[in-house]
């Protein structure tokens, strides 16, 4: 330990972290900060302002080669998404759910359990503007109060689902990356970690808001839609944050922001009478097979002997089984020669939408994997035993003054991804909350991996949707005609309560 040598790079490297993170708690973008960091760490080691100012690119791309299986997962996933909506296969898959939303205490239940299947599949971004036009309506009439179904939505979207990610594998894919561990480890802890907020957040707040559930009445429907949205509010919150996730989640609305029962047969008749039964196929086929593929993920943590999916592998399933059905659903809805033009257009807008909601992850990846010496050397081209583990040699050199203490760690990280939350995206701060993980965890005697899946938590359950303002809980506010501050209320408690009680779980867990 004594023989770590804390260079001028090992400084400017944690006050570029710092000014990051001020940065953040200050609701600014951090992007430029970033690159600004990279820039003077390089020249700080290599004292050559041509390798400092190279190191700004290379950062970026080395960050693109590290995470591009991210990106093209999202584009076929937002392909094939775009595929079902012209077929109307999207509004089937949650129309049926209408019939059951019978009174208010059921109403919230489904709208929970349909936003967090859509979510898990599809992310937030498309599930809550389509529950919200759809199920919405019917969870009203029936009784449950706009606020209570905004907070529903919440915590199963932007909380449960996005902080776990387990599907698409984003976040599990960023923070692992940044560890220096397993993303399948990373999502399997965060899958649990996630459920345990959710199950606590949802149970609590029912409990808070269960008075205000009325007797069913179409009068409640006709009532709320009579509210205007009161965009003053949003529009200040909304002018301050940096990442532009509230547009993002508007973007894949409907037209209509409600739908009634005869708007959605109106729906379907849009469908051609020929297409009409492949419609119905691709609302029962897309799930499934979304189902098989969780089940060839979780099944062998459950069954010995079965094979597990390594690497990249679940990513890559993920990713060609929504490519193979979003081509099936374009042939079915345009027929076999303007798929070919078709496909190719949805598979652009898929790229087009993973970098506007990612594309400025990358700059800010590529400075926090100066931390760990393989991407460093990458970075700089350097051959990688004379590359500096600068995160790493920081927490050695510092380990005297943390507490043995596995719970303070955790914790701790719990906090920092919490902070890194208040920019408004809940992606940002992954690759710092995944450095500090791979960094803290031998000290402690914790796997990076369940560090990782606690920041996180804190990073998309804060950032993701549920405890900023400035967050896409605008756009699940706007949906429900409440006020966002309103939500940002009642959704705080339960949901910090959740994040404590899962941090103390996953140290007895897994510590």
């Amino acid at each position: 330990m004594d023989s770590i040598t804390i260079t001028a790079a090992h400084w400017v490297y944690l006050l570029g972290v710092g000014a990051i993170v001020l940065t953040m708690i200050f609701r600014a973008n951090v992007v430029v900060p970033s690159i600004i960091a990279t820039f003077c760490v390089a020249l700080a080691w290599t004292h050559s302002p041509i390798a400092a100012l190279g190191s700004i690119f290379n950062a970026s791309f080395v960050a693109a080669k590290e995470l591009f299986n991210i990106f093209l997962v999202i584009a076929l996933m937002t392909a094939l998404l775009n595929s079902l909506k012209t077929l109307r296969s999207d509004i089937r898959m949650v129309e049926p759910f209408r019939a059951v939303v019978k009174n208010g205490h059921v109403a919230y239940l489904v709208l929970a359990a349909v936003t967090y299947g859509i979510s898990m599949f599809f992310w937030p971004t498309p599930a809550v503007p389509l529950v919200s036009a759809v199920l919405l309506p019917a969870a009203i009439a029936a009784g449950l109060p706009p606020l209570a179904g905004a907070v529903a939505i919440a915590i199963a979207g932007q909380g449960m689902a996005l902080s776990s990610d387990y599907v698409i594998g984003v976040a599990p894919g960023i923070s692992a990356k940044a560890a220096g561990t397993s993303a399948a480890l990373v999502g399997h802890h965060a899958l649990v970690l996630s459920l345990i907020v959710g199950g606590i957040a949802l149970v609590l707040a029912y409990l808070r808001l269960r008075s205000s559930i009325r007797p069913a009445g179409n009068d409640l429907l006709v009532q709320w839609q009579a509210q205007s949205v009161d965009t003053t509010e949003a529009a200040a919150i909304e002018e301050g944050h940096s990442f532009d996730k509230a547009e993002i989640a508007r973007g894949t609305r409907h037209e209509k922001a409600s739908f009634s029962d005869s708007d959605i047969q109106r729906e379907f008749a849009l469908v051609e009478a020929r297409r009409v039964k492949w419609s119905k196929l691709f609302a029962v086929l897309t799930p499934l097979a979304f189902l098989a593929v969780i089940a060839v993920m979780v099944l062998p943590k459950l069954a010995s002997g079965l094979p597990e999916l390594k690497g990249g592998d679940a990513a890559a399933l993920v990713g060609g089984v929504a490519g193979l059905l979003m081509i099936l659903a374009s042939l079915a809805a345009n027929g076999p020669r303007k798929m070919l033009d078709v496909s190719a257009d949805h598979i652009t807008d898929g790229f087009v939408f993973a970098f506007k909601a990612m594309g400025s992850v990358l700059p800010i990846a590529g400075f926090f994997f100066m931390g760990a010496s393989e991407t460093f050397s990458a970075i700089l081209s350097l051959p990688p035993d004379h590359s500096p583990s600068l995160l790493f040699q920081l927490v050695q050199g510092a380990e005297h003054w943390i507490p043995k203490s596995q719970f303070f760690v955790a914790f701790g990280v719990l906090v920092v991804g919490m902070i890194t939350g208040i920019d408004g995206s809940g992606f940002s701060g992954l690759p710092l909350t995944g450095a500090l993980s791979g960094a803290l965890a031998p000290t402690v005697g914790l796997e990076p991996a369940t560090l990782a899946a606690i920041g996180q938590m804190g990073a998309i359950w804060t950032g993701g949707g549920t405890l900023i303002a400035w967050s896409s809980l605008i756009a699940v506010a706007g949906f429900a005609r409440v006020s966002v501050l309103d939500a940002v209320r009642a959704l705080a408690l339960p949901v910090l309560t959740g994040l404590a009680v899962a941090t103390v779980s996953a140290v007895l867990l897994w510590g």
